[in-house]
């Protein structure tokens, strides 16, 4: 198809407005009344000498208290007011510095699990946990009929998502 000079003006127009190739299909099915297939349009913008703008990417957002770099043992949110005050200190409990949650990604995935890793609570008790390849996570807490508060299960997810999301899952 061939287009005339007013026509490919109004081409290079919406090009530099930084319309997208489909989108300026659309336009010249709906303004000039001419169908074209999304290779045609390609040629045309490649023979005016033209390159479709790449959209920008979304700047990325910091989060305020997370930790940065490369280390993958990520520390929680911490313990509520007076819980580091019922008569060990933090050190002792095994709790991580600051309190919070600890979670921990393994180099060597467990049997059966595409990841896997351990895990401290904010009151010291630990657990090994696991990501199968259905995408079902496993807990299995040292200290048998353990069972975290919600508000640590919560904090040890999101550290949990933090610490793959670092390391590529």
């Amino acid at each position: 198809m061939n287009l005339n000079d007013a026509q490919k003006t109004s081409v290079v127009e919406w090009i530099t407005q930084g319309m997208k190739l489909s989108e300026i299909q659309r336009r010249i099915n709906s303004e000039f009344g001419i169908v074209m297939t999304y290779i045609e349009v390609r040629f045309l913008v490649d023979d005016l000498k033209l390159t479709p703008k790449d959209p920008e990417p979304p700047k990325p957002v910091e989060l305020a208290g997370r930790q940065s770099g490369g280390d993958s043992t990520i520390a929680g949110p911490a313990p509520l007011k007076g819980e580091a005050d019922k008569g060990m200190s933090e050190a002792n409990r095994g709790v991580p510095p600051g309190g919070g949650v600890s979670v921990k990604v393994a180099s060597v995935a467990r049997p059966g699990a595409l990841v896997s890793g351990s895990v401290t609570f904010s009151d010291g008790n630990s657990a090994e946990w696991h990501l199968d390849q259905m995408g079902r996570l496993g807990l299995s807490p040292k200290q048998p009929g353990y069972k975290p508060s919600p508000a640590d299960l919560e904090a040890f997810q999101i550290e949990l998502q933090d610490a793959l999301q670092k390391l590529g899952f």
